[in-house]
């Protein structure tokens, strides 16, 4: 009988290995993370996008977490305009690029395979400017960041104190807000959110160009962080992650599906925002507080692995290595 691979792993590993250390892996401190650290995502800013459904019939269902204050807010409030006015119903995935991005909008905008009108967008969308891809944080907001670095600079072993936080090659630092992974500039109030896998964003053209929030993208490939501060981010994938990653790729141009590949583009069936469902549809999540003594230690976790499999830490970690966890709240 074929051994799982946890416990062929387990053969390869040195006996000695099992017996230096117990520390706790990244998810086993999160799981082990009290209640009162886990912050609840207001059902306003959720999103569920129904996919259509897999060959077998199976429910495809993808749920948004919209960003919430300081970052942002003109795309939000469009994006929820647009959920509400059902602008969303019937556009389907055009764009599908390996290592990069699923991007889905009307098919007719913006398309190099368009082949008919732009379906109208409603009323009442905001130009945003591009002034807005930063933000300038407020005195709170800035005393949260110093005191993220202030519980990174104290991991548990002492010697990690100088290795875990590198500078970031895209930033002078990085560190998380209320939740989401963020890059600042020391020398002046600004911070903006960067490109980790799953985060979603807002498609447009060429500068002035910020786009509307009618289309939108995710990340499903390694960051492309070059983006950051060129194009809005309004939030991330917190579930139905593989229903996207896992679409086929596109053989046109950046990844666009081609005439011939109209059959590969998903129809999206519905978008809608949490809190306008009826109260036995909504869908409730929570996230691990960014400022909480558990998420200091996840985070160190996760830049020095030390729990058995590992033989050396990595003593430092990029950004979009440490996911914010999000959990569903069942009843």
């Amino acid at each position: 009988m074929a051994l799982p691979l946890a416990a062929l792993l387990g053969l390869a590993l040195p006996a000695q290995a099992h017996e230096e250390t117990d520390a706790p892996s990244p998810t086993q401190i999160v799981d082990e993370a009290p209640r009162e650290e886990w912050v609840t995502i207001p059902p306003e800013n959720l999103l569920v996008m129904t996919l259509a459904p897999a060959t077998d019939g199976a429910e495809l269902r993808v749920v948004i977490q919209l960003m919430p204050e300081p970052f942002s807010q003109g795309w939000v409030a469009n994006i929820r305009t647009l959920a509400r006015a059902e602008w969303y119903d019937g556009i389907t995935v055009n764009r599908v690029q390996d290592n990069y991005v699923v991007q889905w909008g009307d098919p007719n905008y913006d398309n190099p395979e368009a082949d008919g009108a732009a379906k109208p967008l409603p009323k009442g969308l905001e130009e945003v400017s591009e002034s807005e891809y930063t933000t300038t944080l407020d005195a709170a907001e800035i005393e949260a960041v110093r005191r993220y670095f202030s519980n990174a600079a104290k991991p548990e072993k002492p010697e990690e104190s100088v290795t875990v936080w590198r500078a970031d090659p895209y930033a002078r630092a990085h560190a998380f807000l209320a939740g989401w992974p963020v890059a600042t500039l020391d020398a002046a109030p600004r911070a903006w959110p960067v490109h980790c896998y799953g985060m979603v964003g807002v498609g447009r053209g060429y500068s002035p160009d910020t786009g509307s929030g009618a289309e939108l993208y995710t990340v499903i490939g390694h960051a492309p962080r070059h983006l950051d501060r060129n194009i809005a981010l309004v939030g991330r994938i917190v579930e139905g992650m593989e229903h996207l990653s896992s679409l086929p790729r596109g053989s046109g141009a950046l990844g666009f599906y081609t005439a011939e590949e109209a059959d590969k583009r998903t129809p999206i069936l519905t978008v809608r925002v949490v809190s306008d469902l009826p109260e036995s549809e909504r869908l409730a999540f929570e996230y691990l507080s960014t400022d909480s003594d558990t998420f200091a230690r996840y985070a160190a976790a996760r830049a020095n692995r030390r729990d058995p499999f590992f033989i050396e830490p990595a003593g430092g970690a990029d950004i979009c290595n440490i996911p914010v966890p999000v959990r569903r709240v069942v009843d």
